[in-house]
């Protein structure tokens, strides 16, 4: 464009005054700046605006056919930016989560975070960590939640919070009155355990590193449910997330056992793409997640 929003009301408040020192005055500009935006202004409209009378200036035609367009115009400019003003950015948020955060974690940070936007949109994805990592790193969801460390080129993450690892059998098994494991009991047990390449199945791989090529897994399940149901069932050991078999500990249909020397802690994490700029709702979604029990 020949001219600028700025030159315009520069034109106009000096065609109200018909000065060009006392426009400046009352735009907070200084009488060069704002005699120059109107020379700027008639250099680039080829004709000038006004009549010169000394220090006086009179509007000439073409100057009053352009100021009824300028006065038109910057109206529309004012109702621009008051519209602009109230977008407020949109709350909505994508959320990639592995199995267990996904099923006990995320839907309680779901319902915190709408409590805050209720007029915002949450869409959930769960998934196995590689997969969410995966979706993060392609910018299909905005935040992940994950249950190990799984690097990417394009991911960064972010400690979030720790986590319990509990080994458990049914209440009717024959270790549920030992309450720990001994080194033969472990080697024997026929574990029920989640696949390798899921968070938890990894976190106890490393947390049973001593006991590595000798321990039996006996099943593999992609989901904590069916473990559960496998293990109360009676077929065997199972290790799962303490959120995820609190309740069911709680009601005495599965026992807790320790296994000495065994540390079954883990850490969460968040994953972000590593070039995405912060967004208020991802912002939000962090802040809520820290508040969780």
């Amino acid at each position: 464009m020949r001219y600028t929003l700025r030159q315009l009301q520069i034109f106009i408040e000096i065609a109200r005054v018909q000065n060009v020192s006392r426009a400046a005055k009352s735009l907070h500009v200084s009488q060069s700046a704002a005699n120059e935006a109107l020379l700027n202004l008639e250099r680039a409209f080829e004709f000038e605006l006004f009549d010169r009378l000394g220090n006086r200036l009179s509007l000439n035609r073409h100057g009053e056919r352009v100021l009824r367009e300028a006065d038109k115009l910057m109206q529309r400019a004012h109702a621009f930016e008051e519209s602009v003003l109230q977008i407020r950015p949109s709350p909505d948020i994508r959320v990639g989560a592995s199995f267990t955060i996904g099923n006990h974690l995320a839907t309680k940070a779901m319902a915190m975070y709408l409590e805050v936007e209720p007029n915002s949109t949450v869409d959930l994805v769960i998934g196995s960590t590689p997969d969410i990592v995966e979706k993060v790193a392609q910018g299909n969801v905005d935040v992940g939640m994950v249950e190990w460390p799984q690097s990417h080129q394009d991911v960064v993450l972010a400690p979030w919070r720790d986590d319990e690892l509990v080994v458990f059998v049914a209440a009717d098994h024959v270790l549920a009155k030992k309450g720990t494991l001994s080194e033969d009991d472990v080697v024997n047990a026929r574990w029920i355990l989640r696949e390798p390449n899921s968070g938890l199945g990894h976190a106890f791989n490393t947390a049973m590193n001593a006991f590595y090529g000798r321990y039996h897994v006996f099943l593999e399940l992609r989901h904590n449910e069916a473990i559960k149901t496998a293990v109360e069932s009676g077929l065997g050991v199972g290790c799962l997330s303490k959120i995820a078999v609190q309740r069911d500990i709680e009601l005495g249909t599965v026992v807790p056992l320790t296994i000495p020397g065994v540390d079954l802690t883990r850490r969460f994490y968040f994953v972000m793409p590593k070039r995405a700029t912060k967004r208020p709702a991802v912002e939000l979604w962090l802040s809520v997640c820290s508040q969780l029990n």
